[in-house]
Formats: structure tokens, sequence, C-alpha cells
């Protein structure tokens, strides 16, 4: 096996081992694939990938930022013809996400570590700031990406919250998403009638089917930017 972390072969390789490290944590989950494997599946030396990523935290932080892009691009898509506004197409983004969490357990398993870990977590909470902050700036007038970077904090630990929690019976997916949206959005002061408008719109999507396409083209969006 080559040691490939200097060279012309860097970056394309860097690509290949993050479309078998997405691959490998939706079939095997998190826990259940080693550094070794990966290496070994990549035809790249095992010291080779520590020196590109450093660990698996760091193959994970990687891929975090990509699949918040690729959510992000597949809700723009999805609404490209809807005049919906700013907030909708956040309670969108939200539902997507848990929807995606919801698609299987190691895909579960995987946005729970990621919203745990220290690094791929901060990388979470400052990209949703910056999120929250284009959304919600005019309505909360006078805070600061400090102000919102808190607020992520505490709209992070819900969404992580509902996501770990399965679904049964009594609390279907429909009871799930509804909670999700309703807490996240009282973060935020938005009143409740408008909170209401934005459920019932996102109700009239096939959120369901957004996070299977969204799934499907994770691996085609990663060889398109990495």
């Amino acid at each position: 096996m080559a040691n490939v972390t200097r060279g012309k072969n860097f970056k394309p390789t860097k690509s290949k081992i993050l479309h078998i490290v997405a691959k490998k944590f939706l079939e095997k989950g998190y826990s259940g694939t080693t550094l070794r494997e990966l290496a070994g599946e990549a035809n790249v030396s095992y010291s080779s990938l520590i020196n590109i990523f450093e660990s698996k935290e760091g193959l994970l932080n990687e891929l975090v930022g990509h699949v918040l892009e690729c959510q992000r691009i597949s809700v723009e898509r999805e609404l490209a013809s809807e005049k919906v506004s700013s907030l909708c197409r956040y309670a969108v983004e939200r539902a997507l996400q848990l929807l995606m969490a919801e698609s299987s357990e190691h895909m579960r398993e995987m946005y729970s570590i990621s919203y745990s870990l220290p690094e791929s977590s901060k990388i979470i909470y400052e990209r949703c700031a910056l999120r929250l902050a284009d959304i919600f700036s005019d309505r909360l007038k006078g805070h600061t990406l400090s102000d919102f970077y808190e607020l992520e904090l505490a709209a992070a630990g819900i969404m992580r919250n509902y996501m770990i929690a399965k679904c049964d019976m009594y609390f279907t997916m429909k009871v799930k998403l509804d909670a999700l949206l309703r807490t996240t959005f009282r973060l935020f002061l938005v009143p409740e009638d408008e909170i209401d408008e934005i459920i019932l719109f996102v109700g009239t999507l096939d959120i369901k089917g957004l996070a299977d396409r969204t799934l499907s083209g994770l691996l085609e969006y990663l060889n398109e930017k990495t």
C-alpha cells in the first residue's frame, strides 16, 4: 500500500476515502467501522490514513460539513419552485435531518455521535450559528453571532434528543416532528400562530422521500465536492 499523504494524488485519495467512509458508516455504523478497515478498503496504508485525518473523529469531522451542505442543497432544490419564507426553509432542513436520522440505526448513531464529540459538534454549532444569524437577525434585533451560537447550542440539544428518541405507537414520527419544530421555533420567539403555519407547510411535503433522495445522492455529492 502506498503512502499518499503528499504529492499530486493527495486530493483524489482524500475524496476516495471520504466516499468509503460515508458508505461504511451507513452500512456498519460509526462504532462498527475501524480505521484499519477503511485503510484497507481505500488501499492506503494505515499511517497514511492517520496522517491525512488524524483519527476516526477526524474522518467524521470532514464528513459532517459535507453532510450539512448536502442537506441544505437538497432543500434548496426541493423548494426551488416554491415561494416560501426563510423560516419555512429552515423548518424543512430540520425536518429533513430528523427523517435522515430515522432512516436507519447506523444513520441515527452517526448523527448522535456527531452532536456529541467535541470537534464534530463544534463544526455543527459554528455552521448552524451562521445559518441562524442569516434567518433570524431581522427578527432578533441586536443579536450578535455569539448570541446565535448560544442559541444553536440549545437548538442542537433539542435536535439531538429528538433524533435519538425512537418512535413508537404513541410517539409517532408526526408527533416527533411537530414537537421538534414547535420547540425549536419557540427558542427564537416565533409566535404560535406562525409556528402553526410552518408546521402545516412542512406537513404538505414528502420529507421521507426527500430524506431518501438526499441519502442516495450523498456519495455523488461527495464526488463533486471533495
